[in-house]
């Protein structure tokens, strides 16, 4: 309780601690990660519908990760702001990658999803929630972006939709493809 009340005044008096923590990988405030930035990102697999992926077939790429959910109501709130600043910048990239993980949804609930935000990134389902959890501990929330560096290595992480946070994001991705 202490820790959740100290993490509150933090952001109250300073809102740029999201941002900073985010990108150092600082778990003096707890997010609900069991990842930071520096950690090769775990691998799994990515069931798009044309095919399935390894994460870690996508190296030598920017790959971002949104986890999500159609019931997530900061999610549906974020999706706009991907689409527009990142996805609808970045999609014809050889070397950038997006991709929505929805927790514990399948194809019929994305489909929704995608009706009610007019998201054109692709979005999959992740239907027992275990990719979720390889970065996420349990009882830990949707609504996270994961970005992860051309080596596999993560890079930034938020939590929760912070315009701050998802500036900083943006610049993120940005200097990764520009190297």
């Amino acid at each position: 309780m202490k820790k959740v009340l100290k993490y509150c005044i933090m952001l109250i008096l300073t809102p740029s601690a999201s941002v900073a923590n985010a990108q150092s990988g600082d778990e003096s405030i707890d997010r609900g990660y069991i990842v930071k930035a520096g950690d090769m990102a775990p691998d799994f697999e990515i069931q798009y519908r044309d095919g399935t992926k390894k994460l870690s077939s996508l190296r030598g790429k920017v790959v971002m990760l949104q986890f999500t959910a159609s019931w997530c109501g900061v999610c549906i709130k974020e999706m706009p702001h991907i689409e527009s600043d990142i996805w609808q910048k970045y999609r014809d990239r050889n070397d950038f990658v997006l991709t929505g993980l929805a927790y514990k949804e399948d194809y019929d609930k994305i489909e929704l999803l995608l009706s009610k935000t007019k998201v054109t990134y692709p979005i999959v389902p992740d239907k027992s929630g275990e990719n979720f959890h390889k970065y996420a501990g349990k009882g830990a929330g949707v609504t996270r972006n994961i970005i992860v560096d051309k080596t596999g290595k993560i890079v930034f992480l938020t939590r929760l939709f912070n315009q701050q946070e998802f500036d900083a994001m943006k610049k993120i991705i940005d200097n990764e493809l520009n190297k």
